[in-house]
């Protein structure tokens, strides 16, 4: 295994993968088409990634991303937060509470640009999300990748959006309510804040989202594997693909292992941050002057949930293979017309087992007797009874297998399962994210 997870690439033939296509016939006219979908759609992607400057594969391209990232993210909000100059703004702190929520927000941002810009500049979108033209030779996987891939836009624009208009409508409270020099002034502000917190938001919820659908799309596969067990009955074949789909969550883990613990440690640093800060301000915190807290604080709990949300799932999905393989196991042990006895094939002679095809019934629709049952019951012979026990052991083997490698997203071999996430991760975070909101969500 350890050999197996420093290739790049498996070598093995993966049957999951290629066992139901045939390599010489030609692509029709809808597999051409779904993978013209997938283009586009993986485009579109790529397109909003190399625009918040993700795209860093040069010199040139590398400088331009950060130092735009620099420009737009950190010296402008602090410049006019600097010139912006009022009594209220003195009066409540503003200022010094603005600064602070700049400051965690470009952390935030910098962990994100960096880590997913690393790995995007090493492997190229297309085998960064495994959706190369090798892994998507089949037509329903190139279907679901498509619809995959929009959900995660959409989902961007539908958390994106309403973070967009709250940090609005509390920059404008804001400006209603400061004494500025002139109108055109305030407006500038207004436009330079939305800017400068817009760019970082997005770059930060967009990693996010890119690591929430690395993990929807190997849900796929393990989706397709749990299906593969009720007509597969080759046991070395299963161990193959199951071999094959931990490969890919391996590689997952260790090309984000660094961002989701730097993003958790951003988060609660940034949290305690906020803790302190309102709770030795004396005076009553309100929309005006802790505001900004509320609106970064949620930027911050959407971008962990969507993180964590994505690694539970995919944990929880290979977990869960365990406990389809032991029902699998037992219905073909114990299946109808198994119960006493192993059954054979007619006329073959093999002693191999009948396929796993019988099992999607289980009620038995036999209508003969006991009494008339009994009458075509033979004995096995010792050749029979060997092959059925040893097809036993493999099964029993391979579930055994499966339950001591379950697989999942590990970040440096602690597995993000939800156990985790409910024990320590979530309490914590939830403590402090409705802390803050508690503090900060207050009327005058």
């Amino acid at each position: 295994m350890a050999e197996l997870l420093d290739l790049e690439e498996p070598q093995a033939h993966i049957p999951l993968l290629e066992s139901k296509q045939n390599p010489s016939s030609q692509p029709t006219q809808g597999e051409d088409d779904e993978e013209t979908h997938l283009d586009g759609a993986l485009k579109l992607f790529d397109t909003l990634l190399g625009f918040l400057g993700f795209h860093q594969s040069s010199v040139l391209s590398c400088a331009l991303s950060w130092s735009g990232f620099v420009l737009v993210g950190i010296v402008l909000p602090v410049v006019v937060l600097q010139l912006s100059d009022c009594a209220a703004c003195e009066k409540y702190q503003i200022k010094d509470f603005e600064l602070d929520v700049v400051a965690s927000q470009a952390c935030l941002a910098a962990v994100s640009l960096l880590c997913l810009s690393h790995n995007l500049r090493k492997y190229g979108i297309k085998r960064f999300l495994s959706v190369d033209r090798q892994s998507t030779s089949f037509a329903r996987f190139r279907k679901d990748y498509v619809k995959k891939i929009r959900g995660s836009i959409r989902l961007l624009v539908f958390w994106a959006l309403p973070c967009f208009i709250l940090k609005t409508v509390r920059e404008v409270i804001r400006i209603l309510y400061a004494e500025h020099v002139s109108w055109g002034l305030s407006v500038a502000i207004l436009l330079a804040m939305i800017i400068s917190w817009t760019y970082l938001s997005l770059i930060s919820l967009s990693a996010a989202i890119m690591f929430h659908l690395m993990c929807n799309l190997q849900v796929i596969h393990f989706d397709d594997y749990a299906k593969l067990l009720q007509t597969e009955s080759e046991v070395l074949v299963l161990i193959e693909d199951h071999i094959f789909l931990r490969y890919h969550l391996s590689k997952i883990s260790h090309r984000f292992r660094i961002f989701l613990l730097l993003e958790f440690l951003v988060v609660s640093a940034s949290q305690f941050m906020t803790l302190l800060q309102t709770t030795r301000y004396t005076t009553r915190i309100t929309l005006i002057n802790g505001g900004d807290f509320a609106v970064s604080a949620i930027v911050q709990a959407v971008a962990v949930i969507l993180c964590f949300h994505g690694a539970t799932k995919i944990s929880h999905r290979a977990e869960g293979i365990a406990s389809v393989a032991s029902r699998w196991h037992a219905l073909v042990t114990c299946g109808p017309g198994d119960a006493s006895q192993p059954q054979y094939s007619n006329g073959s002679g093999n002693g191999n087992l009948e396929s796993p095809n019988r099992l999607k019934s289980i009620t038995c629709t036999d209508s003969e007797s006991d009494l008339e049952s009994l009458d075509i019951v033979t004995m096995p012979t010792t050749t029979q009874l060997a092959s059925y026990m040893s097809s036993y052991h493999k099964r029993e083997a391979f579930v055994l297998y499966l339950q001591m490698n379950p697989g999942g997203i590990t970040i440096f071999g602690w597995t993000v399962n939800r156990a985790l996430l409910l024990n320590t991760i979530l309490c914590l975070e939830l403590t402090l994210i409705t802390f803050v909101l508690g503090k900060t969500l207050v009327f005058n």
